[in-house]
Order: C-alpha cells, then structure tokens, then sequence
C-alpha cells in the first residue's frame, strides 16, 4: 500500500464526488459498498461511450482497495476500455483520493475491472459499433 502523495492522472476523469458523512461505516470511514457503487458508474459511462448506447454491468472482475477514504475526500474516478469484445466492453477504473486541503495530498485509494455488454432496444446484447478514428481503444 502505497501512502505517498501522489499525481492525479493527466486525464479527465469520469467522475468526481465529495464523500459525505452519511457514506460512512460503523467504523467511520467511507463505506467500501459506496466506492463501488462510484466505480460502477465511472465504469459504465466509458462503456456508454464506447459501445454508443445502453450497457449493463455483468462482472466485476477485480476489485482491490487500497486505502481507506474519509469523509471529506474529493473523490476522481478515471476510467479506461482495455478490451472490446463482441458484445462486451472491459474497462479498469482507478480511484483517487484528494484530501487534507490544509496539507493536499493525493492518494490512490481504489482499483477495479469490470465487464460490461452492450444492449439493444429489446435489452438483449448487441454488437459493439466499429471503433472511432478519435479513439484509443
């Protein structure tokens, strides 16, 4: 576990939150059940993107947490597709932590690796559309 400060990666991330005190645990720290659920939809808005139309989660294929995350923390969630299948999208998430505003530091606190597929009208899997010239993956 890595507690030195770290730098926020170059990119935008897919979403940001503060976590609030009714996030918490019985032992006063955010509830891990939260960070998943603002993996899950990091995750899926780089899927939408991708796939240009409705996913569903299907898997969670890792899930590692770090560091603990407070009350307080700003929350940046970056989320990348690593695969493309033909109805399925794998995207990793990784998640930071920015706390202390009197002493900034920046901490990665959260990984993961979920699986997502593509859904037509009928919400039934669907190919995903060729890739674009402006994307990566």
């Amino acid at each position: 576990m890595n507690k030195k400060n770290t730098v926020l990666p170059d990119k935008q991330p897919a979403i940001r939150v503060a976590a609030m005190p009714a996030d918490t645990n019985s032992a006063g720290t955010i509830f891990g059940g939260w960070i998943m659920s603002q993996v899950d939809i990091a995750g899926s808005i780089a899927a939408l993107e991708r796939a240009r139309g409705r996913v569903v989660t299907v898997a969670v294929n890792s899930f590692e947490f770090h560091q603990p995350v407070f009350v307080g923390d700003l929350i940046s969630c970056y989320a990348e597709v690593i695969k493309v299948g033909r109805t399925s999208i794998t995207i990793k998430v990784e998640v930071y932590a920015q706390r202390c505003p009197s002493n900034p530091k920046t901490i990665k606190v959260t990984q993961a690796e979920l699986t997502y597929v593509a859904l037509d009208e009928n919400r039934k899997p669907r190919g995903i559309p060729p890739r674009l010239d402006s994307e990566t993956i």
